[in-house]
Order: C-alpha cells, then structure tokens, then sequence
C-alpha cells in the first residue's frame, strides 16, 4: 500500500507542476494578435 500511496503523490505533483506551468502562461504571457491569410488552390476545392 505505500508503493501506491506514492505513485498517487508522485502523479499529484506532475499534475500540481503541470497545472502551475499553465497557469504561469496564461497569467505572464501577452499574445501577439496577428492576421493570417492561407491560400487554398483551386484544384484542391473542386468546385464543379
């Protein structure tokens, strides 16, 4: 039973430091909007 109880803390904390590095995105970093325009040729629609 302790092996399991560490395997359940250890998933904890990548869970924890995954969560805290999204987080840490989200709340620190500002995104740059930008356009974006992609071309689709013609042959690829098949307009018939």
């Amino acid at each position: 039973m302790p092996s399991l109880f560490k395997f359940i803390m250890f998933c904890a904390v990548i869970a924890g430091v995954a969560y805290g590095g999204m987080f840490a995105l989200i709340n620190y970093t500002e995104p740059n909007p930008r356009e974006v325009l992609v071309r689709i040729p013609n042959d690829v629609l098949k307009l018939n």
